[in-house]
């Protein structure tokens, strides 16, 4: 497993909540001019680049219960909704002169071309950066394990996920004040105490691949360059290993 400073290939895994801005719905034009700037930021610092990001800007199941609506249809809308933001997201670092890649798990033709390794394996090749929208193009699964399996299929050297604190904790440190933070810890012990930064599935498909997870604050990557970010582990947690 290579060092933090030897990272080329990298998979950053955003929040859609990231494009709501302060408005907490939609797409912000402030915020999406921020984290396109983000994304070329990464891109210009040389590495290669992929990301994926959520839905909860647009829909967020647990919000529309009331609506009475399937387990499946609820998650087709949430996979739809990372089309989206895949579309303006593109559409936005174009304009900044970065060249892209965006690529479907849901077949939409007309909008994006379809999801397969080999598009994306010779979009970074070629120094594009691969925008992975649709989740994994299955219901019951998390944008998280969308994440973990695209990381998995490009052989990335880490996962990068940007959240709303700084790492890992021993509990939610939103919640409580004497949480405390990990600078590094196992996939086996993050799963034993039940540490819920993502899903099993997810870290499952981490662990079997030796992929390590970087868990950082979405806001570090506001004021600090992405090699500053995994060089430092009070910035974050690093999960590794068994």
């Amino acid at each position: 497993m290579r060092e933090t400073g030897s990272y080329k290939r990298l998979l950053l895994k955003i929040s859609g909540e990231a494009l709501a801005g302060e408005k907490k719905f939609g797409i912000d034009p402030k915020a999406l001019e921020e984290t396109a700037g983000i994304i070329a930021s990464i891109h210009q610092e040389g590495y290669e680049l992929g990301v994926v990001f959520g839905g909860g800007n647009l829909f967020r199941g647990r919000e529309l219960m009331p609506l009475e609506l399937d387990r499946v249809p609820r998650d087709h809308i949430g996979m739809l909704s990372t089309l989206i933001n895949g579309v303006a997201l593109q559409n936005k670092l174009t304009q900044k002169g970065i060249k892209t890649k965006a690529l479907s798990a849901i077949d939409c033709p007309k909008v994006m071309e379809s999801f397969t390794n080999d598009l994306a394996e010779e979009a970074l090749s070629q120094g594009k950066v691969a925008l992975f929208v649709g989740g994994t193009g299955n219901p019951y699964f998390t944008t998280d394990t969308a994440a973990a399996l695209r990381a998995s299929e490009i052989r990335a050297d880490c996962l990068m996920k940007a959240t709303k604190v700084d790492g890992v904790y021993t509990k939610d440190p939103l919640k409580y004040k004497d949480a405390e933070r990990y600078e590094e810890i196992s996939y086996r012990d993050m799963l034993n105490e039940k540490l819920e930064i993502m899903d099993a599935t997810s870290v499952a498909l981490l662990r079997t691949n030796q992929i390590p997870l970087f868990v950082f604050s979405m806001e570090l990557l506001k004021k600090m360059k992405i090699q500053q970010i995994l060089s430092d582990k009070r910035l974050g947690t690093l999960v590794k290993g068994d």
